[in-house]
C-alpha cells in the first residue's frame, strides 16, 4: 500500500513538471494583454505615438489568451498516456482547466476593460462591434498559432511570411470552417464569461456599499 501510494505521488510528480512548463508560459503570454489593457484603457492618459504602439501590442498578443482554448488537446493526449483514473479525475483534469480558465478569464477583463475605455471616450456603440471583429481577429490568431505555428513576435521578426502563408492558408475551405468554428466558441464563452465576471464585480461592489451606507445611517 505504501509503496502504491510512494508510486502514485511519484507519477503525479512528474505528470506536473512534463506540464507545468509549457502551462506557464502559455499563461504568462496570456496575461501580457490583460497587463496592457490595465495601462492602455482604465488608467487615463492621452493617446499619443507610446499609447498605439502598446495597442498594436495589445491585439498582437491577445489572441494569446484565448488560444489556451486549444491547449485540450494535450489533455487528450495525457488522458490516453496516463492510466491511473485517480490522476486524471484529481490532478490533470482540474490543471488543466484551472489554466485554461485563467487564460480565457484575462481575455475576458481585457475586452471589458477596452469597453470601459470604448464608454468613458463616448464610444458605447462601437463596443458590441468591437467585441465582434476582435473574436474574429483572435479566431484567425488562434489558427496561425495552432496550426501554422506562428507566435506573436513574428509580426516583428517575419511579418512577410506572416501575412504571405498566413492569408493563404486561411483561404482554405477546411481553415475557414475552423477560423468559424473557433469563432462561434469565443463568442458564446465570451458571452458567458463576461456575465459572469461582471455580476461578480457588481455583487463585490455592492457588499462593499452596504457597510458605508450603515455609517452614514447611523452618522
Amino acid at each position: 500500500m505504501k509503496a502504491d501510494l510512494i508510486e502514485l505521488i511519484d507519477r503525479i510528480i512528474q505528470v506536473l513538471q512534463i506540464n507545468m512548463r509549457w502551462m506557464t508560459w502559455n499563461l504568462f503570454l496570456a496575461f501580457i494583454p490583460l497587463v496592457l489593457s490595465i495601462w492602455l484603457f482604465r488608467i487615463k492618459r492621452g493617446r499619443s505615438w507610446v499609447w498605439w504602439l502598446g495597442f498594436l501590442v495589445f491585439y498582437a498578443f491577445l489572441p494569446n489568451a484565448p488560444y489556451l482554448l486549444t491547449d485540450v488537446i494535450h489533455l487528450i493526449h495525457d488522458i490516453r498516456t496516463i492510466q491511473s483514473v485517480w490522476i486524471i479525475s484529481l490532478v490533470l483534469i482540474p490543471v488543466y482547466l484551472l489554466v485554461i480558465l485563467a487564460g480565457f478569464e484575462a481575455y475576458v477583463i481585457s475586452l471589458i476593460n477596452l469597453g470601459y475605455y470604448l464608454h468613458r471616450i463616448g464610444k458605447s456603440q462601437w463596443i458590441l462591434w468591437v467585441e465582434i471583429i476582435t473574436h474574429a481577429l483572435c479566431a484567425v490568431g488562434i489558427y496561425w498559432g495552432r496550426f501554422l505555428r506562428f507566435n506573436s513576435w513574428d509580426f516583428v521578426t517575419q511579418p512577410d511570411a506572416l501575412l504571405t502563408k498566413g492569408i493563404e492558408e486561411i483561404l482554405g475551405k477546411q481553415p475557414l470552417v475552423i477560423i468559424a468554428i473557433t469563432f462561434g466558441i469565443l463568442v458564446g464563452l465570451y458571452w458567458l464569461m463576461k456575465r459572469v465576471t461582471l455580476g461578480f464585480i457588481r455583487q463585490r461592489n455592492n457588499s462593499m456599499d452596504i457597510p458605508s451606507q450603515g455609517i452614514n445611517t447611523n452618522n
